[in-house]
């Protein structure tokens, strides 16, 4: 399955929960009512994160909205062993994995096209050039390159969380990229996401949903909405 059979609508936002709380209950407790917020107001697509969790409160989350929320596309990413997210997501009706980096360097080739052999029904988001990873020291068009062989979108940003991700680099990435998608996976707030998106196909959005941009707090509604009726304007165009 193509990025474009599965976000069908044009221009995808997918909002990020960071499974942030004091303890396991209070985590999967906040992440369930951030998903039905998601939901609906009528983003796309959820990624579950072990951000502030843990691989098995992800789990858990995954489990407790398995056969709920059914308007929205739920993915994972597990940070801590972004490989375990595979068996995850098909367990529990998740679509999709992230991976912050699939540049040669931060893979293991062997276990991940093995992984991509056993689980061909689900999706991977890739970074290229993704924050915090390290340059692979070669061009930036045969970065691209491997990472159309190993994934359905390409997701990129800026330098750090909720810093902006630059147009020039969405303009030159959309170059080489041409009709295959490409995220913007940080950075994208209220003031930037029509000029983002007139170039990039979809955006995953965390810290602007946050007060303050603190990963630790819950979403605020009303952001999610504002966001969410932006992008709706720009799809009328």
């Amino acid at each position: 399955m193509q990025f474009n059979q599965l976000f069908k609508r044009e221009k995808s936002l997918i909002g990020m929960i960071h499974l942030s709380g004091k303890d396991k209950n209070e985590k999967i407790e906040r992440a369930l009512w951030e998903i039905e917020v998601y939901d609906s107001v009528g983003l796309d697509g959820a990624i579950i994160e072990d951000y502030h969790g843990t691989f098995e409160e992800v789990k858990e989350t995954l489990r407790q909205s398995k056969g709920k929320f059914e308007g929205l596309i739920k993915g994972v990413n597990i940070l801590s062993n972004p490989y375990l997210g595979f068996k995850v997501a098909r367990d529990y009706g998740a679509k999709f994995v992230q991976f912050d980096s699939v540049q040669t360097p931060d893979l293991c080739i062997e276990t991940y096209n093995l992984l991509r052999l056993e689980f061909q029904d689900i999706l991977v988001l890739g970074g290229i050039g993704f924050k915090y990873t390290k340059p692979t020291g070669r061009s930036l068009e045969l970065d691209l390159i491997d990472g159309k062989s190993r994934c359905e979108a390409i997701v990129t940003t800026g330098e750090g969380t909720g810093i902006e991700t630059s147009i020039e680099k969405l303009r030159e990435y959309k170059r080489f990229l041409r009709d295959f998608p490409l995220i913007v996976g940080a950075g994208v707030n209220d003031k930037n996401i029509c000029d983002q998106l007139r170039i990039a196909d979809g955006s995953i959005v965390g810290s602007y949903l946050k007060p303050n941009g603190d990963t630790r707090l819950p979403i605020e509604v009303e952001k999610v909405s504002r966001l969410n009726n932006l992008l709706n304007s720009l799809r009328r165009f």
